[in-house]
């Protein structure tokens, strides 16, 4: 298990084209990284000189570090017709290698360089990845297939840089493999007593806790087009 590979960026606005396409309007976004192969301090809150554009569902301290599989690139590519997908093409900040969602869970703690990091959720991807990739069902397309990545937050503070290895320090609830959370957030909204087991979960993160709770309740206003999501 390792750090393949490293992205930072603050947002930035991409301008309009000038074309009719859905796609060529005018957003701001920090989707965009660059690739670093220099160490990075990753904080409580991020990764030093990163940046999301909407605080309100992207970023905090549940969503400090972004994290996509470096297996599912293969995948994507073929499914899009894109010849090659460049690294931190899903707006993540690690690219990992070993930690695919059928084999990590909620509360997976690991080492990495002088930190330490902790599973609190899957990802969610929220309508920007669909404009990036020119691909409107995109971010549904992931959810569906559960290929959505996750999301660490930061227990100890360090610096990281690619090609560490991660080291699992703790599984506190290997139940909740990110595939399965995945599922009875996407899949099985109608299974109340899973939603309500998952949602007791104490690494688990607020908003997931939340959505899932108020579900029980009938009261659950999740997005289907994503759009909310981070």
């Amino acid at each position: 298990m390792r750090l393949h590979s490293l992205q930072i960026g603050m947002p930035k606005v991409i301008p309009a084209g000038g074309s009719s396409e859905w796609w060529d309007k005018e957003w701001t976004s920090g989707f965009y990284k660059e690739t670093t192969t220099e160490p990075a301090w990753a904080g409580y809150q991020g990764l030093k000189g990163d940046g999301q554009s909407d605080r309100r569902v992207h970023g905090g301290v549940d969503k400090a570090i972004c994290v996509y599989p470096w297996e599912h690139y293969l995948y994507w590519e073929k499914q899009l017709g894109l010849n090659s997908l460049n690294l931190g093409a899903f707006g993540e900040n690690f690219t990992t290698i070993g930690l695919v969602e059928g084999e990590v869970c909620i509360g997976d703690t690991f080492s990495l360089g002088e930190t330490t990091l902790q599973i609190s959720q899957p990802r969610q991807p929220c309508w920007k990845l669909s404009r990036r990739w020119k691909v409107k069902d995109l971010s549904k397309q992931v959810e569906e297939t559960g290929k959505t990545g996750f999301y660490f937050r930061v227990l100890t503070h360090g610096l990281v840089e690619t090609q560490q290895t991660f080291t699992l320090i703790d599984r506190p609830h290997p139940d909740w493999t990110l595939a399965r959370c995945n599922t009875i957030m996407h899949q099985e909204k109608g299974d109340l007593e899973s939603a309500a087991a998952l949602a007791q979960c104490p690494t688990l993160s607020g908003s997931w806790k939340d959505t899932l709770h108020n579900r029980t309740l009938g009261t659950d206003n999740t997005k289907t087009d994503s759009k909310r999501h981070g």
